[in-house]
Order: C-alpha cells, then sequence, then structure tokens
C-alpha cells in the first residue's frame, strides 16, 4: 500500500530530518570539546605546578644561601675575637706566644703592619707639648666574600673613640667596616690612659700617667685566603719615662691620639705646685703575628 504524503507533510518531515541531523552533529561537537578540554586543563595544572615549584625552589635556595652567608659571617667575627683573645693573652710579657687559626669562610685575611698610622700628643696648660709617638701600629683585616651586610658599622669590641681612659674601657677596635672592594672585619689596638698622683717621701706631688699602646708593626705581611694558622708573640715591650715639672697653673694634662685619621683625647687631672711633677710613661707593647706551620 502506498501511502501518498501531502506537500505540507513532506516539508514538516524533512524539517525533522534536518533537525535531528543538526542535534547529532552539535552532540558529536561538544563531547570533541570536553574530550580536547581535559589534556588542555591537565597541562595548564602542570604548567603551573612546575612554576610554583620553581619559584618556591628558587626562594628556598636563596633563604639557605643567606643564613650560609650569615653563619660565615658569624664564624669569621667570633675567629677574629679569638684572634684579639691570643692577642691580649701575651701583652706586656716577652717572649710569651699563642697560637690561633683563621677558618675558610670564603674570604681573605690581611695582616698589614705599615698601615694605620697613630700620633699621639700631649700638651698643658702651662707650656708642655711634646709628640710622644708617631708611627704605624699595623692591623689585622677579614675581607668577607660579599658585598653587602647590614651590620656594616657594628663594632663587637671597643667603640669608635681612638683614645680612652683605661676604667671600663678596651683597647680592642674589632668591628666591621666597609672596604675598597669588601666588607671587612677590622681589627685595631688605640691607647689607654691611666692615672695615679701619690706624694713622695721628699714631699713632691708626683702625677703617674701612663699611656699603653700595642704595636703590630714588626708582624709578616699576610695576604692569605682558607686556613689560616697564626702564632701571636710579645717580642719586646718599651718603657719610655719623661718628667715634667709642673707649676700651680697645670690642672689638666691632654693626651689626644689621631689613629687612622680619627681624632681624640683624654685629658688627666693633675696636682700641680712649688714641688709637683709628672712622670708621663710611654708602654709599647710589640706584638708579632706570623703564621706557621703545624
Amino acid at each position: 500500500m502506498v501511502v501518498i504524503l501531502s506537500r505540507e507533510q513532506n516539508h514538516r518531515r524533512l524539517s525533522d530530518l534536518l533537525a535531528e541531523i543538526s542535534r547529532s552533529k552539535l552532540m558529536k561537537l561538544c563531547r570533541s570539546k570536553k574530550a580536547l578540554a581535559i589534556p588542555v586543563t591537565f597541562l595548564i595544572l602542570f604548567v603551573s605546578t612546575l612554576g610554583i615549584i620553581a619559584v618556591t625552589y628558587y626562594y628556598s635556595i636563596e633563604r639557605i644561601d643567606a643564613r650560609s652567608v650569615t653563619l660565615k659571617d658569624s664564624m669569621a667575627q667570633q675567629d677574629m675575637s679569638s684572634l684579639d683573645d691570643a692577642l691580649s693573652s701575651v701583652l706586656c710579657q716577652p717572649g710569651s706566644s699563642r697560637t690561633v687559626q683563621i677558618n675558610d669562610y670564603g674570604g681573605e685575611l690581611l695582616v698589614q703592619p705599615s698601615t694605620n698610622l697613630l700620633l699621639v700628643n700631649v700638651t698643658d696648660d702651662d707650656g708642655i707639648s711634646a709628640t710622644i709617638f708617631n708611627s704605624s701600629v699595623g692591623e689585622v683585616l677579614y675581607e668577607l666574600p660579599y658585598s653587602e651586610t647590614a651590620n656594616t658599622g657594628l663594632f663587637l669590641k671597643g667603640d669608635s673613640r681612638s683614645i680612652v681612659n683605661q676604667s671600663g674601657s678596651a683597647k680592642t677596635q674589632l668591628y666591621i667596616t666597609n672596604g675598597q672592594e669588601h666588607v671587612e672585619i677590622a681589627l685595631h689596638y688605640r691607647p689607654i690612659v691611666s692615672a695615679a698622683t701619690y706624694t713622695n717621701e721628699d714631699n713632691t706631688t708626683i702625677n703617674d700617667v701612663r699611656v699603653y699602646l700595642v704595636n703590630l708593626n714588626s708582624s709578616q705581611d699576610i695576604d692569605s685566603m682558607g686556613e689560616v694558622p697564626l702564632v701571636i708573640s710579645c717580642t719586646n715591650v718599651e718603657d719610655i719615662v719623661t718628667t715634667y715639672n709642673v707649676s700651680n697653673q697645670t690642672s689638666t694634662l691632654n693626651i689626644s691620639a689621631s689613629l687612622d685619621g680619627v681624632q681624640g683625647q683624654v685629658s688627666v687631672p693633675i696636682s700641680g705646685g712649688t714641688s709637683a711633677e709628672v712622670n708621663l710613661e710611654l708602654i709599647i707593647s710589640d706584638v708579632k703575628i706570623e703564621t706557621w706551620m703545624r
């Protein structure tokens, strides 16, 4: 039996068929896009994860390196402090010696006996004027291998004064400073002044004024990296006494110092009179620093 459809029915069926084909193609296209989206999403996540890992690794390495630098700087400071302790233990003891080692922190140890000029003058208010010392006293430097530190200007021992009174003051200047190329740990020694007044059996007022110096200019000129074993020895103690008669006009003795260009002064009260004098004693402890073979 043959069914004959009208034109409207044929048109309707054709439209339904086209619509069905369109839906089928659309569903295939959606499935295709979903299938493509899965690997793209995984690729984006993979790249993002790699980026996070790389950034985290970079900052972790930076923090580890920063902590390593800080630790090395701290250990270098401790070694320089140990060097000062060893040197201080032999002062004014000719023939005595100590050994110490500066370990390898990536920097450079410099012992420079011909640097650090010290000029010491003595004046009063009634005619005394004299230069009692004018020479280099040497210095020890440790150049840190890194150019920046937040501790520049920090004094580990002592302070910035170029001359001090003995009461409560340290002869040592151990501090961190900017060198010509690197940050340095510098070890200097400055003059220390002490004073005492008494009356002797002749009824003369005696003002004893002592100026203590540490002189490193007989040391070996050292410029070394790595581990550096050192021997520190006291080779000589010089004791130079100059006596000045003082009158009633004298009330103060001024000892001024210029150490590596830094100016300073200590004023000592003086008891003057018709029979009074000042015994100015310059005590120089000569200390030699040199390398040694273990």
